[in-house]
């Protein structure tokens, strides 16, 4: 895009046609993402390799974009921040689609408009727009209340600050999250109680990287989950924490079932999400 200057009948028609477009609004028209590659990777039925030397452009084919800039800087005028960043929708199964609704799949994010489709943004990709392109672009919002605006926005910010584990608390906690994946969407009580919980969490003390390490896990259920029929909270909690015995460096594990309230905020912010897919155990040499 050529520079423009800010009062030019250009930059304001492109700042103006910008001016409702949001964080998570959506670009359903818009189907093909790029992407960067050595050029040596066979390309899927719906991809194209531009002409290049050396690493090459691919272009492939998605089920729409997203708006993954945040808002101030989506609506700014075009000459101070003449770019958009969006990632591609991809449609996923049922199941996925609501473990990344529950934030158990950080690579993603849900959003409800896109719901019955379950397509979900694919944050592993991302791709820089001018906003004269976006310009043109349908747009399509992507949410409808400040709420579901946040959940994206924490989704966005999990993706890029997820804490890195030790590879041995990898290992040591590999057991509990395969129950809790396996389990999650089962009609049994265990199934019922991990759908209650909006989060879990874990916590060492006095630090990941000391020689002898105290766990915690923080169970933590939406406010008005607290019975559900079945199995109570301290017989779930006594099954889950079975998984992770003490062992090795880590001398203790406890936990403990609880709503956001019942938490402190020094508790919440020195704890760390337990994801599904959180575990990036390097290669062994």
């Amino acid at each position: 895009m050529p520079v423009l200057a800010p009062e030019s009948d250009e930059a304001k028609r492109i700042t103006a046609a910008l001016g409702e477009w949001r964080q998570g609004d959506l670009a359903l028209d818009e189907t093909w993402f790029v992407h960067v590659a050595d050029g040596t990777a066979p390309l899927s039925d719906a991809a194209n390799q531009l002409e290049g030397d050396g690493a090459q452009a691919v272009e492939s084919e998605t089920c729409g974009l997203v708006v993954v800039t945040q808002t101030c800087d989506v609506v700014r005028n075009c000459t101070e921040r003449p770019y958009v960043e969006v990632s591609p929708l991809v449609k996923v199964s049922a199941e996925h689609f609501r473990e990344v609704q529950r934030g158990r799949r950080p690579a993603y994010a849900a959003l409800p408009a896109l719901s019955q489709a379950c397509l979900v943004a694919d944050l592993d990709r991302v791709m820089t727009v001018e906003k004269s392109i976006v310009a043109s672009w349908k747009r399509t919002a992507g949410y409808t209340n400040d709420a579901d605006g946040r959940t994206f926005a924490l989704a966005l910010a999990r993706k890029r600050a997820r804490f890195a584990f030790p590879d041995d608390f990898t290992l040591f906690a590999r057991k509990l999250q395969g129950r809790l994946a396996e389990k999650h969407d089962k009609g049994s009580d265990e199934g019922r109680g991990l759908r209650a919980l909006r989060e879990v969490r874990v916590q060492a003390a006095p630090s990941w990287d000391a020689a002898t390490v105290n766990i915690f896990f923080w169970f933590v259920r939406h406010e008005h989950d607290a019975n559900f029929d079945g199995k109570s909270w301290a017989e779930l909690l006594k099954e889950w924490l079975k998984l992770v015995t003490a062992s090795g460096r880590f001398q203790s594990v406890d936990g403990q079932v609880v709503a956001l309230e019942d938490m402190t905020a020094a508790e919440y912010v020195d704890s760390d999400p337990f994801d599904l897919d959180y575990l990036s155990l390097r290669e062994s040499k």
